[in-house]
């Protein structure tokens, strides 16, 4: 008798896996912090041992890659918490008026661009931690032209939601890249 195994390997195990190890009870800050932290270090995750390769795209016509999901999460996250909770005239890094789709039009395949995307990323991530801290409590609010008034609670939720989405995406364009998939 033979036993059925995965088509494909995953390239991370989950036994060793601190991602999901946060609190399941207790503090809600604690909480929703964690689980995007968690979110956060699955795209990182998702990019490890990759360069170049990041700005593959998924299928025409679409301009979908993991090097774009980096440069839109790092606009995601300057938005969410510099300008609109902390109330910075910060403007985007990739995106704006002139360029709405520039976080993925120019993600390309340049070793500065790349580095670039990454030091923005980590930059915002740090931002947004710091911003979550040191907040008095997650009723802390801003304005959005989008949404009206949010508060910290809200704008949290949205970011563990907003990289769950993506996250599915890079599960896929890693696929596509190298065939690794992971959780």
């Amino acid at each position: 008798m033979t036993s059925l195994s995965r088509r494909a390997e995953f390239f991370t195990g989950t036994e060793d896996d601190g991602r999901f190890s946060g609190p399941a009870t207790g503090d809600e800050r604690r909480m929703l912090v964690s689980v995007l932290a968690a979110q956060r270090a699955t795209l990182e995750l998702k990019c490890t041992g990759l360069d170049g390769e990041l700005s593959r795209r998924s299928v025409e016509p679409s301009t979908l890659s993991l090097l774009g999901l980096i440069r839109h999460l790092a606009d995601v996250e300057r938005r969410w918490f510099r300008q609109v909770l902390a109330g910075q005239d910060a403007a985007l890094r990739f995106s704006s008026s002139a360029a709405p789709d520039g976080d993925f039009d120019g993600a390309v395949s340049d070793p500065a661009v790349i580095a670039e995307a990454w030091e923005a990323w980590r930059s915002e991530v740090a931002f947004a931690e710091r911003f979550a801290a040191e907040a008095p409590d997650l009723d802390v609010e801003g304005h959005d032209e989008w949404r009206g008034t949010v508060s910290l609670r809200w704008v949290l939720i949205h970011m563990i939601e907003e990289y769950a989405r993506h996250n599915g995406h890079a599960d896929l364009l890693r696929e596509r890249i190298d065939g690794a998939i992971g959780v």
